[in-house]
């Protein structure tokens, strides 16, 4: 085995797993997110529905880059249906129409749930491997503005 490889880092199952519940609620975020932006019906529809789709681009977009750290670390991401609907931290989206200002808090509510897992596991994470809790730092940043945007739209 040449020195490269073997010097390689590798995830901890720590890490890996830390990891994964965080693409867990990134990816629940995104279906989530869908799910309100199609059912979503009132005053202020279409810029609240414009809105959704910017966080379901960012959720989808911050799942993608996590789930593609873990493969560098040699960690296996698993962004399958029942896995995600098993482990993510984000309370169940309720069916059927809601009106906008429903949308407006469960949605913030599910954007702060989000950047809560990931402030969780930071420092864990930031311990084990400060490049990927870097990535982190985005994803908290990118949410926590989507929340700050929704909520004063409630205001």
């Amino acid at each position: 085995m040449n020195a490269a490889v073997a010097a390689r880092f590798t995830a901890s199952t720590t890490l890996a797993a830390a990891l994964q519940a965080i693409l867990a609620d990134l990816v629940e975020l995104h279906l989530q997110g869908k799910q309100a932006h199609w059912n979503l019906v009132g005053p202020g529809f279409r810029d609240l529905h414009l809105h959704l789709d910017q966080v379901v681009d960012d959720a989808r977009e911050a799942g993608d880059t996590i789930a593609e750290r873990m493969r560098a670390l040699g960690a296996v991401p698993d962004g399958r249906s029942d896995t995600v609907a098993t482990t993510t931290t984000l309370p169940a989206f309720p069916g059927g129409e809601h009106p906008t200002s429903a949308v407006v808090a469960l949605i913030t509510d599910r954007l702060y749930a989000v950047t809560d897992t990931v402030r969780t596991l930071h420092d864990g994470i930031d311990a084990e491997d400060p490049t990927t809790a870097d990535l982190l730092h985005a994803v908290i940043s990118t949410l926590e503005k989507h929340a700050w945007m929704m909520g004063a739209a409630s205001r």
